[in-house]
C-alpha cells in the first residue's frame, strides 16, 4: 500500500474531490522518508540555489527506497509534491532524486539531467539491483 489514507479522506473522495493539501499530508504521514528527502532537497535548493540540488546517497533500507519510489512513480503523489514545493522531481535510480526550480533558465540542466545519456551514465554495479 502506497498510502495511509484515513476514512474522512477516503469519504472526500468517494465523494468527488480531494482537498490537495489533505492528500499531501497524507503522502507527508504515509511516506516519512520521501516527504523528509525532498523537503532537505527544496531547503539546499533555496540555500546554495544553482540549477538543482539532489541526492545521492542510497537509502537506509529497502522500506525507505520503497518509499521513494511509491512517491515518485505515482503521478498524483509526484504532481502534488511538486505543487506543493513548486519545484520540478527528477529522478535517476532508486534514490537518485533531484529538485529543480520552476524557471526556464534551468531547463537545459533538467533535459541533461532526466536524458537517456545521464541515465546511462548514472549506472554502476551497486545499483543493479535497487
Amino acid at each position: 500500500m502506497s498510502l495511509d489514507v484515513s476514512p474522512a479522506l477516503l469519504e472526500q473522495a468517494e465523494r468527488g474531490e480531494v482537498d490537495e493539501q489533505e492528500f499531501v499530508d497524507c503522502v507527508r504521514t504515509s511516506l516519512p522518508y520521501a516527504w523528509e528527502m525532498i523537503s532537505s532537497l527544496v531547503a539546499q535548493l533555496k540555500v546554495d540555489g544553482g540549477d538543482f540540488a539532489d541526492n545521492q546517497v542510497p537509502p537506509p533500507s529497502e522500506k525507505e527506497r520503497g518509499q521513494l519510489l511509491r512517491a515518485l512513480a505515482s503521478d498524483a503523489i509526484r504532481g502534488a509534491l511538486q505543487r506543493h514545493f513548486g519545484v520540478r522531481l527528477a529522478f535517476q535510480n532508486c534514490h537518485r532524486v533531484a529538485v529543480f526550480p520552476l524557471d526556464p533558465a534551468v531547463d537545459a540542466s533538467h533535459a541533461r539531467f532526466t536524458s537517456t545519456r545521464a541515465q546511462v551514465l548514472n549506472q554502476s554495479e551497486e545499483l543493479r539491483d535497487c
